[in-house]
């Protein structure tokens, strides 16, 4: 766990394979340590980090690997429960993945004798995003190239389906109305839908394609980002249905957007992988440039921490993180 000298990496963690999605725990787990979760060709590991940011008697910063999970295909995206707990006896891991093979699976481990995992099936197209209900964690929804957005219990029963007019690229789940899920296609219409009613409440409009990726922000939920072709984009939802703010910034193509957890005016773009990196971008609303480039190895994958301004790429056979300013 070394603090890197490569452009402004805060810290890499080294993995054994293709690191093709990472993922912070977005929820309390009761422990001091952060759970991330990443995905490679065939596995997925679950581990935990601790940084000096919020810990004085940690050097740089420490991991340490809890479980990896045999997967068998590609992972695509993986999804945290907020039922996951550390602090229990024994304790509860819980995530969900979407795999290359047009599945989810849902993981449920106790870290020692207990590990089940359920598979859902019914998309029949690339599976780009899924993402627990945040209040009690009994749902996950998830989007596809097959122009729907599912909702499955945990039983991997289809509860609800919502027929999108192009490939869904993002599923969110507002944190706290839980019948609300936000979902963004690729021909760059963003909407939200009640899940309880099934219908559509509200919708944004990009006006450029093609949309990559976008995400609600969490400390203020009127606020909804995008990337799509090389501009990021942000909404007010109470002002206007499209973008009161754009900027271009990848040279290529942007590929993620991610909000900070700890500041409604941060969040993080990547552009696509080239030959050889990746560019991430952080952000913040009262500044006009970036505030901080980094470049990753073929990176994919992108992250915040939860409680610090702190966000993590994955790369070949490496994690890395870079910290910014609040």
């Amino acid at each position: 766990m070394k603090q890197d000298s490569t452009r402004n990496t805060a810290y890499t963690v080294d993995c054994e394979d293709y690191v093709h999605v990472v993922k912070f725990s977005p929820f309390d787990s009761g422990d001091a340590c952060s759970l991330i979760a990443y995905g490679g060709n065939n596995y997925v590991v679950v581990g935990t980090c601790r940084f000096q940011e919020e810990d004085a008697e940690v050097e740089c910063m420490q991991y340490k690997t809890l479980r990896t999970f045999h997967h068998g295909v590609r992972v695509d995206a993986i999804a945290w429960s907020p039922e996951t707990r550390l602090n229990t006896l024994p304790p509860q891991i819980r995530f969900c993945t979407a795999a290359s093979d047009r599945k989810l699976r849902l993981f449920t481990s106790d870290l020692q004798d207990r590990n089940e995992f359920k598979t859902f099936d019914g998309h029949s197209a690339y599976i780009n995003d899924l993402v627990f209900d945040p209040e009690g964690g009994k749902d996950v929804a998830s989007v596809s190239d097959d122009h729907t957005c599912r909702v499955w219990d945990l039983e991997g029963n289809e509860k609800a389906r919502f027929v999108l007019r192009s490939p869904g690229m993002s599923v969110c789940w507002h944190p706290e109305e839980a019948s609300k899920l936000m979902v963004a296609e690729k021909n760059g219409t963003i909407r939200f839908y009640d899940v309880t009613t099934q219908q559509a409440i509200l919708s944004l409009e990009c006006e450029q394609t093609p949309l990559m990726s976008a995400d609600w922000c969490l400390k203020n939920t009127l606020k909804i980002g995008a990337v799509a072709g090389s501009d990021w984009l942000i909404w007010d939802i109470t002002r206007s249905s499209y973008p009161q703010d754009k900027r271009p910034v990848h040279v290529d193509r942007a590929r993620l957007f991610r909000w900070s957890q700890v500041n409604e005016n941060l969040f993080a773009t990547t552009g696509y992988p080239g030959k050889t990196t990746t560019q991430l971008l952080v952000h913040h609303l009262g500044h006009a440039q970036p505030i901080l480039t980094g470049t990753a190895a073929v990176g994919s994958g992108l992250t915040w921490h939860r409680t610090l301004p702190l966000c993590a790429v994955g790369g070949d056979r490496k994690i890395f993180f870079w910290v910014t300013e609040m």
